[in-house]
């Protein structure tokens, strides 16, 4: 796949774009001397990258992916972790949380493609995703009360909400690591694919949904991240708000005027 434009953000994020793919944006983790171990600098950076990618109309979908053959992500640095004061530690908080958070709320669907490890934050970054494509390589996992601490990316929140909260307590709590096919299995992963193959199938996957309209689908992720949790009547009326900011839009009427004539629509995006 031929790369258009590629943006960096720091040393170890790159945003990049694919001919034939105008509005799938590529999020790259690209530390594989760490193997993209999640450390201060490397933070910063994706929450700059998300930031970036969250103000573009013109990304429909975003993939996240690693350029570490072996891993997606292993996590905090603990290394940079240990070195660290409280007080800095303390300080250093806020741009972690930015970062997970970031991911988290991009306003396209987001894919992530996972390999190798993916443990701690590193799945906790996946868990962010709307949908993780993974490959039979993957390892994942929650490993955090091993060290003493506990998942802090958001893994206590968005693993329950996958897989139910019994399940989740005993991932957590276990801290044990999950192979591909059982990953597959619980639910931790949405879609298993043969090794080698998961950027390949999740860029595949965003260039499928990205044929859509950007203005419902930046309402439908809307209306599922909200809904999700509350009660049917309150969930409705989530819904209900997010079709009316797509009901009179330019894409509602592309894509009736599309569909009566038989051809594909050119979405305006508003």
């Amino acid at each position: 796949m031929t790369v258009t434009s590629e943006q960096r953000f720091g040393e170890f994020v790159v945003v990049r774009r694919h001919e034939g793919q105008e509005h799938v944006a590529e999020l790259v983790l690209d530390r594989p001397k760490a193997m993209n171990a999640m450390s201060t600098e490397m933070a910063r950076s994706l929450g700059a990258a998300c930031e970036s990618l969250g103000g573009d109309r013109d990304v429909r979908v975003t993939v996240l992916t690693s350029s570490h053959e072996r891993a997606f992500c292993v996590g905090a640095d603990l290394k940079e972790r240990n070195s660290l004061t409280d007080a800095e530690l303390m300080r250093q908080r806020p741009t972690a949380r930015a970062a997970y958070t970031g991911v988290l709320e991009l306003p396209m669907p987001t894919i992530a493609a996972v390999h190798g490890f993916a443990l701690g934050g590193g799945f906790e970054l996946a868990l962010a995703c709307d949908l993780i494509v993974a490959d039979s390589t993957a390892v994942v996992g929650l490993p955090e009360v091993s060290v003493g601490v506990i998942p802090g990316g958001g893994g206590t929140q968005l693993l329950p909400r996958r897989v139910g909260a019994a399940r989740a307590a005993e991932l957590v709590f276990t801290a044990r690591r999950v192979v591909a096919a059982e990953a597959r299995e619980l639910g931790l992963v949405d879609e298993l694919v043969d090794a080698g193959r998961d950027r390949e199938e999740a860029l595949a996957l965003g260039g499928r949904i990205a044929a859509n309209s950007p203005v419902g689908l930046r309402a439908a992720k809307r209306a599922l991240r909200l809904g999700h949790g509350l009660d049917l009547r309150t969930g409705l009326e989530v819904e209900d708000a997010a079709w009316r900011s797509v009901a009179f839009s330019g894409d509602r009427v592309e894509g009736v005027a599309a569909f009566n004539e038989k051809r594909r629509p050119n979405w305006p995006g508003e």
